[in-house]
């Protein structure tokens, strides 16, 4: 069986890194377009391009060869929900993937974001009405409406892998968690916290991956596909959890910050169809296994 070529963007990112070693882990031919050639090295199978996706000449096309797919991962600032690159880098980003599948990719598996759906209260599935509220949700939300516009008919087939809040390698975000561990470092006791009380759909980055790869290598379900636990948690108890397993000396001080006036007091994914992904990948793995 011929191996599947995944062109990787973003592949040094704090999810990208997980996600290349996913793939690598299904045997993948993992092929990753780094701007920065300082960059560590990939691991050891897969190819990479040092090239600028953004400003790179025309031939960029050429040199990133015909994958069969492509996982869109690169973004900037992700957890800096009003930065005004979001939007900035916007047509940038359409302009690639347009031209990629222009070029004859048949797949853009391309990360989005709950934040594209706004305010709601409960689960969300791939026909939840979008009406986002800051400008990372904007630009997510307009680029996934775009391309369902412009690949519409063609041949080429979106993913769109709609993320939660993902947890875990915490050194490498910038989340409410990083900075915890940064104040306990600090020798603080106490940090300043919100409510604790908006239920959120939390997952590891690492268990992120597995599904952003299980999902990148198969055709079969396609569109919005939510990558959650489907779960709902408190962001309180989230926290007080990551306090308890890092065996932080500190306390969260409720209150002391007001909740964000676009957070959801409950927003979680519907976990159907990637979990039916996963099970999918499990059944064929044991088939395939020696008996």
């Amino acid at each position: 069986m011929t191996r599947p070529v995944v062109l990787v963007t973003g592949a040094g990112g704090y999810i990208g890194r997980h996600v290349v070693q996913a793939l690598v882990e299904r045997d993948a031919d993992v092929v990753t377009v780094e701007r920065n050639p300082a960059d560590a090295p990939p691991p050891p199978g897969v190819r990479r391009i040092d090239a600028d996706i953004f400003a790179d000449p025309g031939d960029r096309f050429e040199r990133l060869g015909s994958p069969d797919v492509c996982l869109h991962l690169a973004w900037e600032a992700g957890f800096v929900h009003n930065a005004p690159v979001h939007v900035e880098r916007l047509p940038q980003h359409l302009d690639l993937l347009r031209e990629l599948a222009r070029s004859g990719v048949g797949r853009l598996a391309v990360i989005g974001s709950m934040h594209e759906v706004g305010y709601h209260e409960g689960p969300v599935v791939a026909s939840t009405p979008t009406s986002p509220l800051s400008l990372y949700g904007v630009a997510k939300n307009a680029l996934r409406q775009a391309l369902e516009i412009e690949l519409a008919g063609s041949g080429t087939v979106l993913q769109w892998l709609r993320c939660f809040y993902v947890t875990g390698d915490d050194e490498g975000n910038a989340s409410v968690f990083s900075k915890i561990a940064a104040a306990a470092a600090r020798g603080e006791r106490t940090f300043p916290f919100t409510s604790g009380r908006n239920l959120y759909d939390f997952l590891d980055v690492g268990e992120l991956a597995q599904q952003i790869a299980a999902v990148t290598l198969q055709d079969e379900v396609t569109g919005i596909i939510n990558c959650c636990s489907g779960v709902p948690m408190s962001l309180g108890e989230r926290a007080e959890q990551f306090i308890r397993d890092r065996g932080l000396d500190i306390e969260l001080d409720y209150g002391r910050f007001p909740d964000r006036p676009y957070d959801s007091p409950g927003i979680w994914g519907d976990a159907t169809l990637v979990r039916d992904v996963l099970e999918r990948e499990a059944a064929a793995r044991d088939a395939a296994a020696p008996r």
